[in-house]
């Protein structure tokens, strides 16, 4: 048996199409629920799906008066408030391509991107560092569009390019990533296949809106059900979500594993009764997080694979968990395979590179100005992820880590995330990130980085590791840590920690000269 998946194509995406309409349908019959609610400490903003419409339709407008043109590019340099999802959709229902940008970047950086896309203009927080050769729309300017007469929306193409996001970088430099209009149609295969989410859910994300988890499940994806979303305020301190889920009866919570564990810090005696379930994604939940979660809620947390190219298409659901040691089974809708070195789908069980199909319809448009690196991801029918895993007979996919991480011990390839998972669950592990290093003599090792309140003993870490693991495959250095080290969107990066040991070791080599 091959390692393909395929239940029969999604239905197809309607035309002519907007995503930023279709998000917004559900305000034509409940223009008075409560569409988002920004939750502070004290009090929150509530905005109800009439005004939100109107708020970003009257963007549309105000962006169109002020000269751009539907197709033109524009950079969101803003922060973490409603006025980002507000520019964001008023772009796009102007038919106006926006590209969200993480509020952390410098201005060199900004820069460099900027250079890489040309855009007409740049929607900007004046509180946030940006270079001075673009032609800006301050924020006071967008905010004031906002009581503009609607515009209509840019129906047209599903396939016409509608958003750019950039990749995380973790494995390079980041590649601005195309997306079309349909790529919001895509997503209603997630509802059945991860999240579960209906109109009467209340659905909290923990994350910033420039990352395309928290625009696309926190908000794009409740919107389009006429579900609310529950964003916590700018600056929100981790301590306090614990109390916010249960204040606000958030039904479903999502965020990347990172914010779980701080999260569960804090969460005490708190008690959410409404909260059916959890949601993660970003990066590999460890099971000793998920465990905590579990205990503390009683209710599960599903886990997602995707990335920045075809956001999230292998999934757990609460109707179809996943199999012990696996990330769940592709979406509903979905054609996923995994494929050895000539392109082709290996026997089930066996470790190769996952793929998902060409046609699917979250599928990126491409690499914007790198044809050649588009035409790399691609194999005939398939588009490559960079990433190992095997699928079992079932279809529920093993996630082995990206082709780049794999670790060299002896001359013995080993994926990281397998060994990742063996020793998750360790009494008193928070976090961990394995990859080889290199000793003095280049003699290449695993090293095991972990973070917790106290030193572990080392000897218990090896015999934890002999009982779940093959000898080449064990760590042989045990390093603890104040903090793992991720990229701008939170994901881990191995990368960073060779680099760090390496410039650890070079300094000690120095030091003894």
């Amino acid at each position: 048996m091959l390692s393909v998946f395929d239940q029969g194509a999604p239905p197809p995406c309607p035309a002519p199409f907007n995503l930023a309409a279709h998000v917004l349908a559900p305000a034509a019959r409940l223009p008075d629920k409560v569409a988002l609610a920004v939750l502070g400490p004290s009090r929150s903003e509530r905005w109800s799906y009439a005004r939100l419409e109107s708020a970003v339709r009257g963007t549309a407008t105000g962006l169109l008066q002020a000269g751009l043109v539907p197709g033109d590019l524009v950079l969101l340099r803003l922060d973490n408030t409603v006025d980002f999802p507000l520019a964001f959709l008023g772009a796009v229902a102007a038919g106006i391509v926006p590209v969200p940008l993480s509020a952390a970047l410098t201005a060199p950086e900004v820069a460099r991107l900027a250079r890489a896309l040309s855009p007409a203009a740049m929607l900007h927080d004046a509180g946030l560092a940006s270079p001075d050769t673009l032609r800006r729309i301050p924020l006071p300017d967008l905010r004031a569009m906002r009581e503009l007469p609607p515009a209509d929306y840019a129906l047209g193409d599903p396939e016409r390019l509608a958003y750019v996001v950039f990749t995380s970088g973790t494995a390079g430099t980041p590649r601005a990533v195309m997306h079309a209009h349909r790529a919001v149609w895509a997503r209603r295969m997630m509802h059945e296949g991860w999240n579960g989410l209906t109109p009467e859910d209340r659905l909290m994300h923990a994350g910033a809106f420039n990352w395309t988890y928290t625009l696309g499940t926190g908000l794009l994806d409740p919107w389009s059900l006429g579900a609310t979303a529950l964003i916590p305020a700018s600056g929100t301190d981790p301590a306090t979500l614990p109390l916010l889920l249960s204040r606000h009866d958030a039904t479903i919570f999502a965020a990347s594993p990172g914010v779980y564990r701080k999260l569960l810090k804090h969460w005490g005696k708190t008690r959410a009764p409404r909260l059916r379930h959890g949601l993660s994604a970003g990066e590999k939940l460890t099971d000793g997080t998920r465990g905590d979660w579990e205990t503390a809620t009683g209710t599960a947390v599903y886990e997602a694979y995707g990335m920045s190219e075809c956001s999230t298409f292998v999934s757990a659901a609460p109707g179809a968990p996943a199999p012990p040691g696996t990330l769940g089974r592709p979406q509903p809708g979905r054609r996923v395979a995994i494929l050895g070195p000539d392109h082709t789908a290996v026997p089930t069980g066996e470790t190769g590179t996952i793929a998902v199909a060409r046609g699917d319809p979250g599928l990126m448009l491409g690499y914007m100005g790198a044809p050649e690196a588009t035409a790399a991801r691609m194999a005939g029918e398939w588009f490559l992820t960079g990433d190992l895993g095997a699928m079992d007979e079932s279809g529920a996919i093993a996630y082995h880590g990206r082709a780049d991480d794999l670790m060299n011990a002896g001359g013995v390839r080993v994926s990281p995330a397998e060994v990742e998972a063996a020793l998750g669950a360790f009494p008193g592990i928070e976090a961990l990130a394995v990859t080889d290093v290199a000793l003095k003599d280049q003699v290449r090792v695993i090293a095991c980085f972990y973070t917790a309140p106290e030193p572990l003993d080392q000897e218990a870490l090896s015999a934890f590791a002999a009982e779940r693991l093959a000898r080449w495959k064990q760590p042989r250095l045990w390093i603890r840590t104040a903090v793992l080290p991720t990229g701008p969107n939170g994901k881990l990066s191995r990368r960073r920690l060779r680099e760090t040991w390496d410039e650890t070791i070079a300094e000690a080599a120095n030091g003894q000269a």
